[in-house]
């Protein structure tokens, strides 16, 4: 049976040791410490007992309530801590049915809406940050994420249903680049034409589908120089496959407009809204559209064409913006006809030999012609899909421009360090997974990601250790700001507050 005995020392100071008596004998069994006062002698005596529980058996009597004493003289601030955030994200995560991924991708995920930074640097911070430790052999897990890839996807679309509501009418297609820290290319991360003016360094592609709101379904990497218009067969075939039941009408932008790949959508029975690029129309059907809509803000008419039906609107903003850069761009064609300069390429000039240029003028009427003017391709008649909607639909697509700058800026996709082809796509998929926690909360708070950062990184926990117990006790900072936020629902929600 185990005692506590209060000892003097040499010193003066008061030892408190755990005992057990054998006989006339008693053998220390535990040395809690030394105190000076009898505050300290006190709170060591209660280390004493809490000790004796949790060794045996043995109860108190009378048990009492246990209370933590910090003496604030001898408090020391080890650590500062950022958990309340891991935990928020980490919930975030479980709401997207997510949180059965691997643990290693989930953190570096959470990283990436934190502080986006290398793999390496990443694993240093959520030790830093949150006391989780990786080995650092971690590298060698990171190809092995692409066997989730579709388990994420399903995932995402889940949300996106059940969340948000989200019809699967309308999906919007875009592609986009991200280059490598590297001159050293092969035949999957090749030099193509670069969103991100990085012609000279390898790339990939990556071709994203998203909801109307910009939710993300799915996300496919392609190598460096695919034409970005090939990408996107495979992209809709795949989530069809995965969604048989979901018959999309693709939204995409002009880049995508290709013969062969609307043909394809048209034998898959495939519906379409893309953007049309008049200038290569033929002249009559040009006229023809200039004549229609008058130059009549707000006019919409419709037109047949190749493609399927044409429909055209008329805006004086986009008149007013495009005839300042067309002066622009005649007034710096006349210079260099004026020098006859034939080493400089620009927009209006015609050669008509190897020494001599003359201005285009026929391409500079048919450009005066179509000033404030846009087009939209779609199969869809007026009865199956009025004008106005055609053109609502694809004005949406900023959506999906604003999910590719939430990852290259907010998530700081690129560039990207691997080398191995593997580790590449789960790179991405670690930025798709983070698109997914970041996309969810902008739309349930209607904040940015910065915003949300800041509210989150607000609310530390304060680790403060007794030198003579050695005891830590922890203390959160306030969370009024963040309660009176956007974020207070999902607090509320997930049980985040202290008891």
């Amino acid at each position: 049976m185990y005692s506590v005995r209060k000892v003097k020392t040499k010193s003066g100071s008061t030892a408190v040791q755990v005992v057990q008596y054998v006989g006339h004998r008693s053998i220390i069994a535990k040395h809690i410490g030394s105190g000076k006062d009898e505050t300290e002698v006190t709170i060591l005596r209660k280390k004493a007992f809490e000790w004796i529980e949790e060794q045996s058996s043995q109860l108190s009597l009378f048990p009492s309530e246990k209370q933590k004493v910090l003496v604030v003289e001898r408090g020391e601030c080890v650590k500062v801590s950022h958990l309340f955030a891991y935990h928020f994200l980490m919930n975030c995560m479980d709401e997207c049915g997510l949180s059965h991924l691997p643990h290693l991708l989930l953190d570096l995920a959470i990283m990436r809406l934190i502080e986006p930074a290398s793999k390496s640097r990443s694993v240093e911070l959520l030790d830093y940050y949150f006391g989780i430790k990786y080995s650092q052999r971690f590298y060698r897990n990171i190809p092995k994420f692409i066997d989730y890839k579709v388990e994420i996807e399903h995932c995402a679309y889940n949300v996106a249903k059940t969340k948000f509501n989200e019809p699967f009418y309308f999906v919007l297609y875009d592609v986009t680049t991200l280059y490598f820290e590297s001159f050293k290319a092969d035949e999957f991360k090749s030099q193509g034409f670069s969103k991100d003016n990085k012609s000279q360094q390898p790339q990939v592609v990556i071709g994203l589908l998203v909801t109307q709101s910009g939710f993300p379904l799915i996300s496919e990497v392609f190598a460096g120089n695919t034409f970005e218009g090939k990408t996107m067969m495979p992209v809709i075939e795949k989530f069809i496959s995965e969604h048989p039941y979901s018959k999309p009408i693709i939204v995409a932008d002009a880049a995508m407009l290709d013969e062969e790949r609307l043909i394809e959508l048209r034998k898959r029975g495939i519906s379409y809204i893309v953007g049309a690029r008049l200038s290569n129309a033929s002249l009559t059907l040009v006229k023809k559209i200039n004549a229609k809509l008058s130059g009549n803000p707000g006019t919409i008419e419709r037109f047949a064409s190749r493609h399927g039906d044409l429909v055209c609107d008329f805006s004086l903003k986009r008149y007013k913006k495009e005839s300042n850069e067309l002066t622009k761009q005649v007034q710096k064609a006349e210079e260099l006809v004026a020098k006859q300069s034939c080493k400089v390429k620009t927009k209006f000039i015609r050669k008509v030999t190897k020494e001599r240029i003359e201005l285009n003028t026929a391409l500079i009427e048919k450009r005066k012609l179509l000033l404030g003017i846009k087009g939209y391709c779609t199969d869809l008649s007026e009865n199956e899909l009025p004008s106005k909607i055609v053109i609502d639909r694809y004005h949406q697509l900023w959506h999906v421009e604003q999910s590719f700058r939430m990852s290259k800026f907010d998530l700081q996709a690129r560039p990207i360090y691997h080398q191995n082809h593997d580790a590449i796509k789960a790179h991405v998929l670690i930025c798709f997974v983070a698109l997914i926690a970041e996309k969810y909360l902008q739309l349930t708070t209607k904040l940015s990601l910065r915003e949300i950062r800041f509210l989150l990184w607000n609310i530390t926990e304060t680790h403060i250790q007794d030198n003579l117990t050695k005891e830590v006790f922890v203390f959160r900072s306030p969370m009024g700001d963040v309660l009176k936020s956007n974020l207070a629902e999902l607090i509320l929600k997930w049980n985040l507050l202290p008891h």
